[in-house]
């Protein structure tokens, strides 16, 4: 089957075609990735009477045994129904084990593939885009007219509506990656229940700003020396809008906070008492994210990560056009620096 775009994503997932056993879900946004992989399968499942069942198979379980995901796909359960068949891409479901299943046997079951951002000539993508009987679909950052859907689902589901005035704050909330979004919106359903109607006090009091979540996600993962997570993450807000400058402005702002903080416990001050001084002051629910980021990174550490973010600050004004890399280039630079541990980090 051709590659599916974009935009008929909603509509295949929907009423997905009966001659396929096989679908890729990929791309930047993998909140929204998860959620139509787990609407898919359940879907696919309803499907037969009685219903399918649905297995998940990922790396671990493929340690000891390298043909399960063949032989669950294979094998049809013993009380009627087929296999839907999740898993992720990882080390071991890879693109090379994804052909020979699709190039294999027909299918039993169906299979459901979670991908990251997979560029066009990676070998999963083509493995599915060509085989007549599977389908790759992309996810990428949502649009309004998808957080719209979104949020009359996840409303709907609790009998409440919105006023227009509330939805617009917050559709200007939401947006940067579909986990973050639907978690948001869940969360204001919660706090609204019984009420019948949101209004935009509520979205103001409940509903925190995706973006900014998001890109909390993206410094934090470089902090913690995940750099596959931060780049993954910062191409999820470049895809959605955010711009490269943006980004690594906030990673300075970040990372000086840090810098003060942890020149103040170095100077005797508890962490606590470093903690208090910081202005503007810290949100208590990123306390424990920040505290664990000043054992890690000592002071000089944190001054040639500033160091570090300054030339890249002024590499993306410089050649604007470039500027997507030099964010992402500084955000692995990070991650290096931060995997580096120096034994005379803070211990708690």
């Amino acid at each position: 089957m051709v590659a599916v775009k974009a935009q008929q994503a909603n509509a295949v997932l929907t009423r997905p075609d009966t001659s396929l056993t096989a679908f890729l879900i990929y791309g930047s946004d993998t909140g929204l990735v998860s959620e139509r992989a787990v609407r898919l399968a359940q879907s696919l499942a309803a499907r037969d009477t009685p219903p399918g069942e649905i297995v998940r198979i990922d790396d671990p379980e493929l340690e000891d045994d390298s043909e399960r995901l063949s032989v669950e796909l294979l094998t049809l359960p013993m009380f009627g129904g087929r296999k839907i068949v999740r898993t992720t891409m990882g080390r071991r479901v890879n693109g090379a084990l994804l052909r020979g299943i699709l190039e294999g046997p027909t299918l039993a079951g169906v299979l459901i593939v979670e991908g990251g951002n997979l560029r066009a000539d990676d070998t999963a993508r083509q493995v599915f885009e060509k085989s007549p009987h599977a389908a790759a679909i992309p996810c990428f950052a949502d649009d309004a007219q998808s957080l719209d859907l979104m949020i009359n689902e996840v409303l709907g589901a609790h009998r409440l509506s919105i006023t227009p005035d509330a939805r617009e704050m917050l559709l200007a909330r939401l947006g940067a990656d579909r986990g973050l979004s639907r978690g948001e919106v869940e969360k204001l359903a919660l706090y609204a229940a019984g009420r019948g109607t949101i209004e935009a006090e509520a979205v103001e009091a409940i509903v925190g700003d995706a973006s900014e979540l998001a890109m909390e996600r993206v410094i934090d993962a470089a902090a913690a020396g995940d750099g596959t997570r931060a780049i993954e993450g910062c191409q999820r807000l470049l895809a959605s809008g955010e711009g490269a400058q943006s980004i690594i402005a906030a990673v300075q702002w970040h990372f000086a906070r840090l810098h003060r903080i942890r020149g103040a416990i170095e100077g005797g001050r508890s962490m606590d008492e470093a903690m208090r001084q910081i202005r503007p002051p810290l949100h208590f629910k990123r306390r424990a994210a920040v505290e664990t980021q000043c054992r890690r990174w000592t002071a000089p550490k944190l001054a040639a990560a500033l160091a570090r973010i300054r030339a890249s600050a002024l590499a993306a004004r410089t050649a604007s056009s470039l500027e997507d890399a030099h964010a992402e280039r500084l955000l692995m630079e990070l991650a290096r620096l931060a995997a580096a541990r120096d034994t005379s980090a803070l211990r708690a």
